[in-house]
């Protein structure tokens, strides 16, 4: 798996995985219609990769999730605002594949940050079995963080 910076010829595409993706948290302890703010909406995607943010998730030529991505300006931390993967592609290692993406993708990055909702049973164990370490609970939602122990050399 590799990730890109997303092309507006694939932003239909990536809102469309978005929707099948978000709609399976019914299974893992969420409610109907609970889904993250704008995950169905066009316009704020293509303001996301305007804005350098959204990244898309290619098994060869196979677009198969996203992720938005901040970066703070010291390029010391990265807050991962969301990943997904296409529900046609869960349960095959690649949400795994793409937060090594991920950490890859920011070699000079000491820590990455993301939070997902308290009663999501299946991005709660899956952050945790990838390292990350709860920093609070707050507002129904689980922090997380997950410090390199030393960023790359050329940094």
């Amino acid at each position: 798996m590799h990730i890109v910076k997303a092309e507006e010829n694939q932003i239909e595409k990536i809102v469309d995985m978005s929707v099948r993706a978000f709609e399976t948290d019914v299974n893992v302890g969420g409610v109907k219609g609970d889904c993250p703010p704008e995950f169905d909406s066009v316009e704020w995607h293509k303001q996301m990769a305007r804005e350098g943010h959204l990244y898309q998730a290619m098994i060869g030529k196979d677009l198969v999730g996203a992720a938005i991505l901040f970066q703070d300006e010291t390029n010391n931390s990265v807050y991962i605002g969301r990943i997904f993967i296409d529900s046609i592609y869960h349960r095959k290692g690649y949400g795994i594949l793409l937060m090594e993406c991920i950490e890859k993708e920011y070699p000079c990055a000491a820590e990455f940050n993301l939070d997902t909702p308290c009663w999501n049973e299946r991005t709660n164990a899956f952050y945790k079995r990838l390292g990350y370490r709860i920093i609070k609970t707050e507002d129904g939602f689980v922090f997380y963080r997950k410090r390199k122990s030393e960023p790359d050399q050329e940094c």
